[in-house]
């Protein structure tokens, strides 16, 4: 039973050859056409882009890649690609890698290290030309430099210093922290709790909330500081032990938006107000900051400039136009001010 509306399984990929035969130029200039690296007159160029199209002729990149040993791909590595936090990186770093001609494999572990290598042993076996690890609490791979020799690598937050060919873009974790903890110290805050990430992440982030607190002469209270895991439910579940303490906090840092988002769900569920009761500042600035309610009062983390900038930096490596140590980027993360604190 044959399906005459469908193209035959079997038919044979159409070659350059066949479009050069059909365009009446050489295989040569055919290549010429499809990289744009060398002139060709532009009706030549017409003529070969009209029977690509007729032929229906697409470059074959496996080949391309085992003859050139490039591949035009990049990988990102990611902790959790729901996490709007880092869907605008890989945004960021697909726009930075897309004008020069890579692609982008997106890799989401769920935090797991056995998933991490086994997502970077798989992209550096499809040959990549470039790695983004921004893992969060996972990032195993990257100790003493990128994880397969010659492999430009570039780590979003921290990243080990005996690691001096892999380059690093971070946001000004501690800076950001301090403005959001001084920002609740100066609305009258005085018994002021952190909800952390996951160990070992978050410590620039914590640093922050320490030095603001001791600025201004507030002791740190261990019972203040609760562990989270970054999520809405880890930072409802939190907040509902911070806030069954027999003295409740007044105001509250978390380490990220989704924490603060659920921290907010909880001082709800106990029939409490924000920022009444208890004033709430989050970190990154989701898109969904601005909807919760109240609108969170937060510390932008700028996602995208931070994807683009590691693809600005892969670009470099992999172009050949820079090969030195490890560079540093470092991007400010300024308060912004809403309802909730």
């Amino acid at each position: 039973m044959s399906d005459k509306g469908s193209p035959a399984r079997d038919e044979p990929r159409v070659t350059l050859v066949q479009v050069a035969k059909l365009a009446g130029v050489s295989p040569t200039t055919v290549s010429h056409v499809l990289s744009g690296k060398r002139w060709v007159a532009e009706a030549t160029q017409e003529t070969v882009r009209n029977v690509i199209r007729e032929l229906g002729y697409r470059p074959n990149n496996v080949a391309r890649s085992l003859r050139t040993r490039r591949s035009r791909m990049v990988a990102v590595v990611v902790p959790d690609i729901t996490n709007t936090f880092y869907a605008v990186l890989t945004r960021g770093l697909a726009d930075a890698v897309d004008g020069a001609g890579y692609g982008t494999y997106v890799c989401n572990t769920d935090g797991n290290p056995e998933r991490e290598d086994a997502f970077l042993a798989d992209v550096l076996d499809r040959g990549v030309d470039g790695v983004v690890m921004a893992a969060g609490p996972a990032g195993n791979q990257v100790r003493t430099g990128p994880p397969a020799p010659g492999v430009p690598t570039v780590c979003v937050g921290g990243s080990p210093e005996d690691a001096p060919r892999v380059d690093r873009v971070t946001p000004d974790d501690t800076v950001g922290s301090h403005a959001a903890v001084t920002h609740l110290i100066a609305r009258g805050a005085r018994r002021i709790a952190m909800i952390e990430g996951p160990l070992p992440s978050g410590s620039a982030r914590e640093d922050g909330y320490r030095q603001a607190l001791a600025e201004h002469g507030i002791p740190l209270e261990p019972d203040l500081l609760a562990r989270g895991d970054w999520t809405r439910p880890g930072g409802r579940s939190a907040m509902h032990r911070l806030m069954a303490a027999e003295r409740r906090p007044d105001a509250v840092f978390c380490a990220n938006d989704l924490t603060a988002i659920g921290a907010i769900d909880a001082v709800h569920e106990l029939r409490l107000t924000v920022p009444g009761d208890v004033a709430i500042v989050g970190f990154d600035d989701v898109d969904a900051a601005t909807i919760v309610n109240p609108p969170l009062t937060t510390v932008r983390n700028p996602a995208y400039d931070i994807g683009r900038t590691a693809g600005e930096l892969l670009l470099s490596r992999m172009d050949g136009r820079y090969d030195g140590t490890g560079r540093t980027v470092v991007l400010p993360c300024p308060l912004v001010v809403r309802e909730s604190a």
